[in-house]
């Protein structure tokens, strides 16, 4: 591809696609050239943001038009599969927010529907693009703290935000809440973990602070095995304050130690740090990035990564595989909260 401008079609145009709507705009090379929105006022909105944009509340006739290139899906998770794969028999590339889908069921469709029209898919998880977070998997690769064999992934924030009429808080449309927010942390916990292989089973606990609503699970752990015995930890509270993350990777011959926090999840301007131990140097050494690091500033990044990947000079930060997996292990660990016991977790095809 030339290097004209990547045109963008977003479909949804709520707060959080408000937000990639701003990183399209932000990023050299990319241009929103089109807006699909269910609700008037979100037409309205994308018409005064973007004059120059088509706009339309039918996504359907924004995929008949000849001039997008990528669309970029920001809709509530059960819409997923209807419109990823209408895209993609469009013949659109696919940046598709997280979770790739609410069943696996779903998500073999997506990926089908991308090898047969030979289309780029990409999945909303951005956590790996951050300076931080990214840092981590860079140390494990360069054997910094020699095999990995154990992974904590951590986070204590304030409740979720609604969603568009109360999306986020339906269970028919959200298919889980592991599937919401935790989601991307069995991602990273994979992405640490990749050289003990695959992971093979989850045990999980859950609870909810909301009487009557035992499936809206505000607290939430998770022991998840992998193929070498290596293991990771991934634990979630909604009952707490702010927004605050950490990740410990410990490996034969050393650690790691990365932490976020923010008055929310969006915060412009928030705190973080990441330390590492290597035992050869009997060293502990602060390798905390410049570049600050937070969910808003991965949006970014990850629309440079899907630009250069559409014009063929990079390959995703997260393909449909991965979103696929990550899917799998998060239902898995639903399945383990819902039976008391520990539940597989299915191969997802490469």
């Amino acid at each position: 591809m030339s290097n004209d401008p990547v045109r963008f079609g977003l479909v949804g145009y709520g707060a959080w696609g408000h937000c990639h709507a701003d990183a399209i705009t932000a990023t050299k090379g990319a241009v929103v050239q089109a807006v699909a929105a269910k609700s008037q006022a979100s037409c309205d909105a994308a018409k005064s943001d973007f004059p120059m944009a088509f706009v339309t509340d039918d996504y359907l006739e924004m995929l008949s038009r000849d001039d997008i290139d990528v669309v970029d899906i920001v809709v509530p998770s059960f819409l997923h599969r209807e419109v990823a794969v209408a895209a993609l028999e469009a013949g659109k590339h696919v940046l598709l927010e997280k979770p790739m889908a609410i069943t696996l069921e779903d998500c073999h469709a997506i990926l089908s529907a991308a090898r047969a029209n030979d289309c780029l898919l990409a999945v909303g998880h951005e956590l790996r693009l951050s300076s931080m977070w990214r840092k981590v998997r860079e140390l494990i690769d360069e054997g910094f703290i020699g095999t990995p064999q154990y992974c904590l992934v951590e986070l204590s924030r304030k409740p979720y935000r609604q969603g568009a009429e109360g999306w986020r808080f339906d269970i028919d449309r959200v298919g889980n809440w592991i599937l919401e927010e935790p989601i991307h942390f069995f991602d990273l916990a994979r992405w640490y973990l990749e050289q003990a292989g695959n992971p093979t089973s989850v045990f999980a606990r859950a609870n909810s602070r909301q009487q009557g609503h035992p499936e809206l699970q505000d607290n939430f752990s998770a022991l998840m095995n992998f193929e070498s015995g290596a293991y990771a930890v991934v634990t979630q509270t909604l009952s707490a304050f702010e927004h605050h993350q950490m990740a410990k990777v410990s490996g034969t011959q050393g650690a790691i130690w990365a932490r976020w926090s923010g008055a929310q999840d969006r915060t412009l301007h928030p705190e973080f740090s990441l330390k590492a131990y290597n035992a050869t140097a009997d060293e502990v050494v602060d390798l905390t990035p410049d570049k600050i690091t937070g969910e808003v500033f991965e949006l970014q990044d990850q629309m440079a990564v899907m630009v250069e990947a559409v014009r063929g000079n990079g390959s995703l930060h997260a393909t449909g595989e991965d979103g696929g997996w990550s899917v799998a292990m998060c239902i898995a660990a639903q399945q383990s909260v819902d039976t008391g016991v520990p539940v597989s977790i299915p191969e997802i095809s490469q």
